[in-house]
């Protein structure tokens, strides 16, 4: 009988779950005089320093990969041991199951390969993943706590450090007067990131490595709110407990100087906002081009007969205006055309409320005679297809009648909001033809006149009333709709 070779696996994590756990010596030592004394022989030692809270731990998945090809057992102090995660615990009882994993020891857990024993060990296994999301879960409480007393959860920034006697962050007495200094500097907007890198250099800060510290870091001091007496922590700023090293003034000055610092310098961008509203009287599309910092616009000329002169976009926004004053509607019209809408509206409410209420006493008979036609089925009076025909076509009944009282808002009285919308637009047109938003003037225009907006000879013309006739051809109820000014 061929024997299984045993594998021993050590393992310690730094993180604070594995704070009570033996060294990896001690658990050699145990390891081994646990073998010795059940008169076992370990082919091969793993040792490995890593948290077992998630997957992927390289000498772990080498050991179980070479089991799985060459099968073995596995030698450790306890599960937690082999896994605190769902995936490796997972993994292991699969390759019991398979039988290329032989079997587990333990010096303090009692395991055969058994369906109690492989449910003792995901027990286990579940115990050390539940361990580690409460004390996960635990951690992030006590942070959050200790941020909201005002206590920096993290190693103090430089000019400060961590006193492990109050457990309290304290101003660095030395390096405090020189991280001081260059926020004074730079408020001054005559130092760059990298003569500051070359200030802190000089004066002895420099990075773990020893060498001098990049731009990247010296802007995140700079920017850094701790020293003026807050600490940033999860994306929010809370008020620090800690004694501050620079005026909020101060940091103030010197957040205005990494903003304008950081500002791209590009040259104003000129907008073309009417390029896509008009077409040339020749058919062709207008386009836009700028000629000693104006704007002009002019026919792409693609059917290479058109001669349309340029026109300056002034001029093209002055006519436009014009064209929008035309197609406004006076105030006076629009309060009785809104004060009409309100009317139909109330009208078509309680013309609403009668038709959904005749539906729904249909809706009741159908019900009632379901109810029948179930009972007569019970009594055996008909048979089943004949019932089940005829209850189909009443459920289907009922279901579009459903239907309809659900969609009467949007059947009867749909148009009313489109309306009220249109009402208030074309009463503001005014105001907007004299706005200096081009892009504001350009969506009234397209609302207004579509794509019929043409330009010829420096001259714009449009067919309005298209919003008017839109309007009409929506609704059956606006015939008080007035015609536009022109």
């Amino acid at each position: 009988m061929i024997i299984p070779k045993l594998y021993l696996y050590a393992r310690k994590s730094t993180d604070v779950e594995d704070k009570q756990v033996l060294s990896i010596e001690s658990q050699i030592e145990e390891l081994r005089a646990f073998a010795k004394r059940e008169g076992l022989e370990i082919a091969k030692e793993y040792i490995e320093k890593q948290s077992a809270k998630m997957p992927g731990r390289a000498i772990f998945n080498e050991l179980l990969d070479h089991i799985d090809k060459s099968g073995g057992s596995i030698l450790a102090w306890h599960p937690d041991r082999l896994a605190r995660n769902s995936v490796d615990g997972g993994r292991i009882i699969y390759l019991l199951d398979t039988g290329r994993l032989a079997g587990l020891k333990f010096p303090q857990f009692w395991f055969e390969s058994t369906p109690q024993g492989k449910f003792m060990l995901s027990i286990a296994f579940g115990q050390s993943k539940y361990y580690v999301d409460s004390l996960s879960e635990n951690t992030k409480r006590g942070l959050r706590q200790k941020v909201r007393r005002g206590e920096y959860p993290a190693l103090a920034p430089v000019g400060y450090i961590n006193d492990v006697r109050t457990k309290k962050i304290v101003i660095d007495k030395k390096l405090s007067k020189i991280i001081k200094e260059l926020f004074e500097l730079y408020a001054t907007n005559t130092l760059r990131l990298e003569d500051a890198s070359h200030f802190l250099s000089k004066s002895g800060i420099v990075s773990r490595h020893g060498k001098r510290i990049y731009r990247e870091r010296i802007a995140y001091i700079l920017s850094n709110p701790f020293y003026y007496g807050h600490f940033r922590y999860g994306g929010e700023v809370f008020q620090g407990n800690h004694q501050s090293l620079i005026s909020k003034k101060l940091w103030d000055a010197v957040q205005e100087v990494l903003q304008s610092r950081g500002k791209p310098k590009t040259k104003p961008k000129v907008t073309k906002a009417y390029t896509g509203l008009l077409k040339c009287s020749c058919g062709m599309g207008i386009t836009a081009e700028v000629q000693k910092g104006h704007v002009y616009y002019r026919c792409t000329k693609k059917s290479r007969v058109c001669s349309g002169p340029y026109i300056r976009e002034e001029d093209l926004d002055r006519q436009i205006g014009e064209l929008l004053v035309s197609v406004s509607l006076r105030t006076e019209w629009a309060e009785k055309m809104l004060e009409k809408l309100e009317n139909e509206d109330v009208e078509s409410a309680h013309s609403e409320n009668a038709y959904a209420e005749e539906k729904r006493k249909e809706i009741s008979i159908l019900e009632t005679r379901i109810a029948k036609l179930t009972d007569i089925y019970l009594e055996q009076d008909i048979d089943r297809n004949e019932y089940l025909n005829r209850k189909n076509e009443l459920v289907s009944r009922k279901h579009t009648l459903s239907e309809q009282i659900t969609s009467l808002p949007h059947t009867r009285r749909g148009w009313l909001e489109p309306m009220r919308k249109w009402i208030y637009t074309a009463r503001d047109m005014a105001v907007v033809a004299q706005d200096s938003d081009f892009f504001r003037k350009k969506v009234a225009a397209e609302e207004s006149f579509g794509s019929n907006l043409l330009l010829s000879g420096r001259k714009v013309s449009g067919q309005a009333g298209i919003l008017y006739e839109k309007i009409r051809q929506n609704s059956a109820c606006v015939s008080w709709v007035p015609r536009p000014r022109i």
